[in-house]
């Protein structure tokens, strides 16, 4: 869920504003402020991820008053005047949104607010992992301890993955896309819609399939034609 600050001196458009947000169910409203002043108290005070701006305000403008931000949450504009879009965009803007405010529009900006925070939140789950060497997973009603290091690669079985591991495996209620955002990049590479392998357990790859070492014995896994030119430019790139 984000949250959300709405700013502009007008009071119609933050009750428009609160009126939308109130509809989606993705947004929580933190504060409604009428100035940049009471913007930046609200920043201060909370964690704010999505702020709607207005442009034309008393005292401080928007586009300065992002300007004196070191850390500004995702920004969109709103404002009656057109002409205000490209400084707004050079402030690195979400988006620019012209009143009146259909809520069609306002949806739109905010499944790319959305779209933005889901990418943050990945770019920082794979820093994490690229400084940790070990993650925990759920299984058999425990958290289990897996290392990077041991695992050979991953199969995915509709609502549940397998960790096949150097010694044994581990079965978690888990979805494929979610454990590939935990891995390390560079180290780990999905190589099908239901396999992601690790890199330096490939010994051999042959037409479409990719040779590992399975409890000491070859084992060959697909590998996807949405997968093939990503996993072959990485080989490649390895290659003498």
């Amino acid at each position: 869920m984000l949250k959300v600050l709405i700013v502009d001196d007008e009071p119609l458009a933050l009750d428009v504003l609160e009126t939308y947000i109130g509809q989606m169910p993705e947004l929580q409203l933190v504060r409604r402020c009428s100035n940049a002043l009471e913007a930046n108290e609200a920043l201060k005070a909370a964690d704010i991820d999505l702020m709607f701006l207005d442009i034309q305000m008393p005292q401080l403008t928007g586009i300065d008053f992002v300007k004196t931000l070191t850390k500004p949450p995702m920004v969109v504009f709103t404002t009656a005047y057109p002409n205000y879009a490209i400084q707004g965009f050079d402030l690195n803007a979400l988006d620019y949104l012209l009143k009146p405010i259909s809520l069609d529009r306002f949806m739109k900006a905010v499944n790319k607010a959305i779209d933005q925070a889901g990418s943050n939140h990945r770019d920082q789950a794979a820093a994490a992992a690229d400084n940790q060497e070990f993650f925990f997973v759920k299984a058999d009603k425990k958290l289990v301890k897996v290392n990077f290091d041991d695992i050979v690669y991953i199969e995915g079985l509709k609502d549940y993955v397998i960790i096949r591991l150097l010694q044994g495996r581990v079965i978690t209620l888990q979805t494929m896309k979610s454990l590939e955002d935990r891995l390390p990049q560079g180290r780990f590479k999905r190589i099908h819609r239901s396999y992601i392998v690790a890199m330096d357990k490939i010994t051999a790859i042959e037409g479409n399939m990719v040779e590992v070492m399975e409890k000491d014995k070859p084992k060959l896994l697909p590998i996807g034609k949405n997968y093939r030119d990503d996993l072959l430019d990485l080989i490649e790139k390895n290659r003498l």
